[in-house]
C-alpha cells in the first residue's frame, strides 16, 4: 500500500488530483489543508511515501502571508522529515513567477530552495513544477483565474472586466498537470525539467472572452465552435462546469407542421448539422434530392420505410428500419429520397446533413421517389422552415 500525502488538498489542483488518485487501487491518501493542526501534518508526513506539496498562498490580504503560507510551511515540511529521518518523494507545485521579482514569486523561489537543500541532504527525489496559469473544472471564480471568472460571469450573463484586451496569458489545463503528477507517482516521468513537457496555450484576453461568449451563444445559435484543438475542448469543458444548474437545460426551437415537428440540434461549418424530427403515422417526408449535400438517417423510435432512387434511373432501393435496431442509412447526392412512417405510433428520426441548411441556397429539389405507402392526403410536400426532410 503506497501512502500519499497531499497538502492544499481543498484547493483547485488538490481536488482534481485527489479525484484521480481515488480511482486507483493500492493507495492510502492523507490530506492536509487550512484548519488542520501541526500535529496532523507531522503524523501524515512521517508515514508518507510520496508527498504532493500543493498548498500555497497567492492572493493574501496581507503580503506577509506569502512568508507563512509558502516559505514557512515548506520549511516546516522539510524539518519534520529531516528529524524523522524520512526521505519520501516530493512533488512541489511552484509557479513560473518564481523567476520574477515580486512577493509571490520570491516566496515560491524560497520554498524551492528549501526543498532542493532537503533533497541534497536526504537523497529524496524532489520534483519542482513551475506551473503556468491553470484552468479547468472546480476552479474558483473571482480569485486568481481569469478563465474561471470569465466562464462564471458569461454563463450567467454578467459583465466581465478586461483592462487590456491585447494582454496575453499562457494557460495550462489542470488535467495535464494531474497527468504529469501521476507519472511521477508511477515512476514514468522523464528526467527532464519537471513540467517541461506540459502543453500550454498563449491567448489574449480578448480572444479568450470571445471564445467563451461563443460557447454561451450555442444555447441559441446551436453553432458548435471548432473543437479540433485540445485547448478548445478543455476550455469548453471548463465553461460547462461553470454553467449553473438551472441553465443546463434549454429547449430547442421545434418547427411544427402537418407532418409533425422538426428541431435543429447542433451545427458547425466544418461538420454540417444534426436535427431531429417526429413524424406522425402514415406521413411521408422528403421526395427530393440534393446536388452536393449528403445525409444520414437514424431512426430512434417507430418504424420507417426509407426509399432512394437515382434521379437518372427508375430503380428504387427500400430500407425498412425501426428504432429497436440502430441502423444508419446513407443518402448520397443525386438520389431522391423519402422516409415514411409505416408504424402505428410516432416516428422519431435523427438526421445528419453535411452542411448547414441555408434558406438562400437550400440545395433541395422536389422529386418523387415513386409510389409511396401513404395516401395522397397524408403526404405533405411543402418544405418545413428549417429543412425539407
Amino acid at each position: 500500500m503506497k501512502r500519499i500525502f497531499i497538502t492544499g488538498a481543498a484547493g483547485f489542483l488538490g481536488r482534481n488530483l485527489i479525484a484521480h488518485l481515488r480511482e486507483r487501487p493500492g493507495l492510502a491518501l492523507r490530506c492536509f489543508d487550512r484548519g488542520d493542526t501541526p500535529r496532523q501534518l507531522i503524523e501524515a508526513l512521517v508515514e508518507a511515501d510520496v508527498v504532493f506539496h500543493l498548498a500555497g498562498v497567492n492572493r493574501p490580504a496581507d503580503p506577509l502571508e506569502f512568508e507563512t503560507g509558502n516559505v514557512a510551511l515548506t520549511a516546516q515540511i522539510c524539518n519534520v522529515l529531516h528529524r524523522a529521518g524520512r526521505a519520501p518523494a516530493i512533488v512541489f507545485a511552484s509557479s513560473v513567477q518564481a523567476a520574477l521579482d515580486n512577493p509571490y514569486g520570491t516566496s515560491k523561489a524560497s520554498a524551492e530552495r528549501a526543498l532542493r537543500q532537503f533533497a541534497a541532504e536526504s537523497g529524496a527525489r524532489v520534483r519542482i513544477y513551475r506551473l503556468k496559469n491553470l484552468f479547468g473544472k472546480w476552479c474558483r471564480p473571482h480569485y486568481n483565474s481569469v478563465v474561471a471568472t470569465f466562464c462564471h460571469n458569461i454563463a450567467r450573463d454578467l459583465p466581465i472586466d478586461i483592462s487590456d484586451p491585447a494582454t496575453e496569458i499562457e494557460l495550462t489545463h489542470v488535467d495535464d498537470v494531474v497527468e504529469a503528477f501521476l507519472a511521477e507517482l508511477d515512476g514514468t516521468a522523464t528526467d527532464l525539467e519537471a513540467g517541461g513537457g506540459i502543453r500550454s496555450r498563449r491567448i489574449t484576453l480578448a480572444e479568450l472572452a470571445a471564445q467563451i461568449h461563443a460557447f454561451h451563444a450555442m444555447r441559441t445559435t446551436l453553432l458548435l465552435p471548432g473543437l479540433q484543438c485540445w485547448f478548445d475542448r478543455a476550455l469548453y469543458a471548463t465553461y460547462l462546469s461553470h454553467v449553473p444548474a438551472e441553465a443546463r437545460e434549454h429547449p430547442l426551437l421545434a418547427h411544427q407542421d402537418a407532418r409533425g415537428s422538426l428541431a435543429e440540434f447542433l451545427k458547425q461549418d466544418c461538420f454540417g448539422q444534426i436535427f431531429v424530427s417526429r413524424t406522425r403515422p402514415g406521413v411521408t417526408r422528403g421526395n427530393h434530392y440534393h446536388h452536393g449535400k449528403s445525409e444520414k438517417f437514424l431512426v430512434l423510435e417507430g418504424s420507417a420505410l426509407i426509399r432512394l432512387r437515382d434521379i437518372r434511373g427508375e430503380a428504387i432501393q427500400e430500407y425498412r428500419v425501426t428504432g429497436e435496431r440502430y441502423q444508419v442509412i446513407d443518402i448520397p447526392p443525386g438520389f431522391a429520397h423519402s422516409i415514411a412512417n409505416v408504424g402505428a405510433g410516432d416516428l422519431v428520426t435523427l438526421f445528419w446533413a453535411s452542411e448547414i441548411f441555408d434558406q438562400e441556397r437550400p440545395d433541395t429539389y422536389p422529386f418523387p421517389v415513386g409510389l409511396e405507402p401513404a395516401s395522397p392526403e397524408q403526404v405533405v410536400p411543402e418544405p418545413i422552415v428549417v429543412e425539407s426532410v
